[in-house]
């Protein structure tokens, strides 16, 4: 049988077998929400108050279609969404005015996620800066003006220059200041490479310097690897949980005469999988954004390299408005990642998908029909926290109110709800879930009226995502009769 009509029947094996996967119990449903030109967040440019309420009905939506990671743009090119001491805030955001606090999208983005079950990662473009004019825009207050030794010019655009060791220190303090003053759920790198067609970027002399007999490819990967190891041990330093993560592109390198000529490794100098392989990031979130031959061996291939860290490949849904992809396409890729047994899947962009771009909203209604608890991240902890105490179940206005106590769980904890018609249960079985994620130790839903008994359980998730053993059930019989 020839290759072609082998991938012919793969394809199409994928194709009849969309959503006939279980939904996994454990799985990371993410979007980058893009906020670098308000592509996705914020539309509004005139009123405060009116980009909040924007934010806040993104969210709500994410939290209705059960999504449980937002990788939230916190750095743009060169400038902030965030209070930042370091570069100044994005223009798109609306001033405060009239001796209001300065607004904080980061802030609000957290607290929001949060009181709906999902994690803010915060997401940084890390290396370019931006073409002339934007830089322009900035004025004194660019890096390009403050220490342009560490910027170089390639091509109309500017960059943080990888090769000089300073770029290490200037990115490295954005990250501790992310980190130090946010209670975010990770760090997410993006744009960690060098440009697009790097034969003539500008780093011969920084070469001659520092590339002590390497190659100019090896020298390359080796520098973005130094920056990485920084940031993740000065991250773990401070707060082991938050999980450090990057986007590198959907190809991690030539399979053969297949994806030649545009791979992480070998185009732009990302060795993504070197990264995982020396314990120097937690997850990756690959750009996957093709289809057919060129989605499928890349997709097992990052899987083949994961060294059991989070791989949650990126699907593009944006390539059925720029490229014509039928919904069909993401649906293949959607089945054909959670069959392989990814740890989940993210989607750019925030608004493709939440614009029901071709009814693809439709397809993650069922995709995504029960809440999902994210994976543990056990080569960070793997201790199992104690389980809550003295849950309680009661009716109060037609709604079921759950109470419990947390024992010894620590401050930042999460709490999971399941409901079975059985005392007889399993944790790993979707359809148990009623949600995940929340913050405090209560949950209230309006529960149908059926006169049949369910069973309540509990959990706690530390902050690495272990969970505890079942809380002894509460019961209750959703009668109209209270009982």
């Amino acid at each position: 049988m020839n290759k072609t009509c082998l991938l012919l029947i793969v394809f199409l094996s994928v194709a009849m077998g969309v959503f006939s996967v279980n939904p996994p119990a454990s799985e990371v449903r993410a979007v980058w929400l893009t906020t670098n030109y308000g592509l996705d967040w914020p539309r509004n440019k005139i009123s405060q108050e009116m980009q909040k309420r924007e934010l806040v009905v993104i969210l709500d939506n994410l939290q209705k279609h059960n999504f449980n990671t937002v990788l939230f743009q916190v750095r743009a090119r060169g400038e902030m969404f965030y209070d930042s001491k370091i570069e100044p805030m994005a223009s798109v955001v609306v001033p405060s005015a009239h001796g209001k606090p300065q607004f904080d999208p980061l802030a609000f983005a957290i607290e929001e996620c949060h009181k709906r079950g999902m994690e803010l990662h915060a997401w940084m473009v890390t290396y370019p800066l931006g073409l002339d004019k934007h830089v322009r825009s900035l004025g004194a207050r660019s890096i390009t003006k403050k220490n342009p030794s560490i910027t170089r010019k390639y091509r109309g655009e500017w960059f943080l220059d990888p090769g000089n060791p300073k770029t290490d220190d200037y990115l490295l303090s954005i990250v501790k200041e992310i980190v130090s003053n946010y209670d975010i759920d990770g760090i997410h790198f993006d744009y960690i490479r060098y440009p697009d067609n790097t034969g003539k970027f500008p780093d011969a002399g920084m070469y001659r310097l520092y590339g002590k007999g390497k190659t100019l490819q090896q020298w390359r990967r080796d520098n973005i690897t130094r920056f990485v190891t920084k940031a993740y041990d000065w991250v773990k330093s401070q707060k082991k949980w938050v999980q450090v993560s990057s986007a590198p592109l959907g190809r991690y390198r030539a399979l053969g005469n297949t994806g030649a000529g545009w791979t992480a490794l070998e185009t732009v100098f990302q060795d993504a999988a070197m990264w995982l392989k020396i314990g120097k990031h937690d997850a990756l979130y690959p750009m996957m954004y093709y289809k057919d031959h060129l989605f499928y061996p890349f997709v097992d291939d990052w899987l083949e390299n994961g060294n059991r860290r989070i791989i949650v490949p990126g699907l593009g849904t944006y390539q059925m408005i720029e490229l014509g992809w039928s919904r069909q396409d993401i649906e293949n890729q959607m089945d054909y990642t959670r069959k392989n047994e990814s740890a989940g899947q993210a989607y750019f962009r925030a608004d493709n998908v939440l614009s029901n771009t071709k009814g693809i909203l439709n397809t993650l209604d069922h995709y995504y029909r029960y809440p999902a608890k994210l994976p543990a991240m056990t080569w960070l902890s793997d201790e199992v926290p104690e389980a809550p105490q003295d849950l309680t179940a009661e009716n109060v206005d037609g709604r079921l109110q759950l109470n419990w106590k947390t024992g010894d769980a620590g401050a930042r904890v999460t709490y999971n709800v399941y409901r079975s018609e059985s005392e007889d249960f399993d944790v790993n079985k979707a359809e148990n879930i009623l949600a995940t994620g929340l913050r405090n130790p209560f949950f209230e839903y309006a529960a149908s009226v059926d006169e049949k008994g369910y069973y309540y359980f509990v959990t706690v998730s530390d902050s690495y995502h272990n969970e505890s053993k079942i809380c002894y059930p509460a019961f209750f019989v959703h009668s109209e009769t209270v009982k």
